[in-house]
């Protein structure tokens, strides 16, 4: 019996717990649109109205950042906000992790590699960029340093290390499929084996 509720909640937990994230999601950004409509005045005629004037209002963003004078207008706004400590710390990093979602056509510098510990193991990290901030580059050593992340199992954080180009091991493993196994602790490749 212990086996089978145990077979149970692998399986259910996480179609469950991703259902609810993207319903949470929807009904968060639905209620936002509702919000909107009866600011302007406009009954919701369905359910879900909200939902795509929201998805709409971000299309039509997306449009209009395409124009050159209005990118020009929101990037001069975004300078300005930016002289802001406080608001150039957390707008920057939430920026900065959208960008990976979005590449827009450039190559991913993301690639896997495998550094080498003090005591013969190797941990599986990932190249971020192609080159280290000068300011770093500047207080360290000479060689070709480059920022490598090691994301920690079962957390959104990770530790960057600066490691030297000579250092690493490249992998050929998609940025997805090594990050999936780096935060479950390898586990997700275990699965992946015993259904092969």
């Amino acid at each position: 019996m212990k086996n089978t509720l145990a077979r149970g909640l692998t399986n259910l937990l996480p179609m469950v717990l991703s259902i609810w994230l993207f319903w949470s999601l929807f009904i968060s950004l639905d209620g936002l649109g509702k919000l909107l409509l009866d600011i302007v005045g406009i009954k919701t005629v369905f359910v879900g109205a909200g939902f795509c004037l929201v998805a709409s209002l971000v299309f039509v963003a997306g449009l209009l950042f395409s124009v050159s004078p209005i990118a020009w207008v929101y990037g001069w706004i975004e300078n300005q906000l930016m002289k802001f400590p406080l608001f150039k710390s957390v707008y920057g990093s939430i920026r900065d992790i959208a960008s990976l979602m979005n590449r827009d056509g450039q190559p991913k510098t993301q690639k896997t590699v495998l550094v080498k510990q003090a005591n013969g193991s190797f941990v599986v990290g990932f190249i971020m960029s192609d080159s280290a901030p000068q300011p770093l580059v500047d207080a360290l050593p000479e060689g070709d340093w480059l920022p490598v992340l090691f994301q920690l199992s079962y957390q959104i954080a990770g530790v960057t290390s600066l490691v030297k180009r000579d250092d690493l091991i490249f992998v050929d493993w998609s940025f997805e499929d090594a990050m999936r196994f780096n935060l479950t602790a390898g586990i997700s490749n275990s699965k992946e084996a015993k259904t092969d």
